[in-house]
């Protein structure tokens, strides 16, 4: 089968390249998927650069979510047959013409959706239903603050707590085209604070009445760092999904933590047990999976696209998400 590799194994975006690479046989409780979308994710681009440790058994191909056509199935699979249109999440391997899925990693894919819309949904709406409501535990009517609000899993994160019935959501983003937009979705932030002119901890204040925010879902780390203890409430917390703006925060003072009673915790998902992420799917599915809808549906909850590209056009489709440009989720489409 053809997939994307990387040319000595790691490097620069040029290094990517469409080569022949063995197609994968699924065990006895896996099914092989033919691929028509996969979703970018920035933890892509680290594999690529060789600063992304794979967990245990991960191919070393990228990717982690897709939607496609059952193709095969192991002699115990009882829930999927040839031809089922599906979607799901895997630890590796999207980026490529087949893939092996769990029997228990796979979603039907809704009609309405589009193959590039429902391969939108996994790791973003996946990893922002964790991070709100498994780590965090949001409670209804509560305030959230979602940092990267522009990116694929700050949109999941804005809307589910909007779903959730959050009272406010401030989302941060770097230039006003991504914060007006974030303003103007259905189910979009209610505030949106430009975090490189503006202190987004006062702005919080501002909007919470000087009490704070509840949650904090944080991919930026060390320049933020400060700024997010400062602006959660007593009893908050706040959910690290990613760290990058930098590791260490110098000269971190442990009071705030103490006296206002926080609780931080990091989360990642690639690197969670298979049955850990066989039962946050089945969650997710019970009680979101059927409110999202595309841009252009009617969902309470939506999925939205930043551009589709033909996979030949991969090394384009990571540059444009090294640069930080999009608002939204980038596809690649198997051609």
């Amino acid at each position: 089968m053809r997939a994307v590799l990387v040319k000595d194994g790691k490097g620069p975006v040029d290094n990517l390249y469409i080569g022949e690479t063995q197609k994968p046989m699924p065990k006895e409780d896996e099914v092989l998927v033919k691929i028509k979308a996969f979703g970018l994710n920035r933890m892509d681009i680290l594999q690529r650069e060789g600063k992304y440790p794979l967990p245990p058994g991960v191919p070393d191909i990228m990717g982690v979510e897709f939607s496609g056509l059952v193709a095969e199935v192991g002699a115990r699979v009882k829930k999927w047959k040839a031809g089922d249109e599906v979607f799901g999440l895997v630890g590796g391997g999207a980026y490529a013409e087949f893939v092996i899925a769990p029997e228990s990693h796979l979603l039907h894919k809704p009609a309405a959706l589009s193959w590039a819309e429902a391969a939108s949904i996994p790791e973003n709406f996946l990893t922002a239903y964790q991070a709100l409501f498994l780590v965090a535990e949001m409670a209804r009517g509560e305030d959230v603050l979602v940092h990267a609000g522009a990116s694929g899993v700050g949109v999941a994160a804005i809307q589910l707590a909007r779903f959730n019935e959050a009272k406010h959501v401030v989302a941060t983003a770097s230039t006003s085209d991504k914060l007006n937009w974030l303003l103007s979705l259905p189910n979009g932030a209610t505030h949106a604070v430009n975090y490189k002119t503006q202190d987004f901890a006062s702005e919080v204040k501002k909007v919470t009445d000087g009490k704070g925010i509840n949650v904090v879902i944080d991919f930026v780390g060390q320049s933020h760092w400060h700024k997010n203890i400062d602006a959660l409430a007593f009893d908050g917390r706040m959910t690290l999904l990613a760290v990058l703006s930098g590791a260490e925060v110098p000269s971190v003072s442990l009071l705030p933590i103490l006296y206002k009673r926080l609780r931080i915790q990091g989360s990642t998902l690639r690197s969670r047990s298979k049955e850990y992420q066989a039962n946050l799917i089945a969650k997710f599915e019970e009680n979101i999976l059927s409110h999202i809808t595309g841009s252009n549906g009617k969902g309470e909850i939506r999925t939205y696209i930043h551009q589709v590209y033909p996979w030949t056009e991969i090394q384009e489709a990571q540059r444009e998400m090294e640069a930080n440009k999009n608002s939204g989720k980038i596809i690649a489409e198997i051609v």
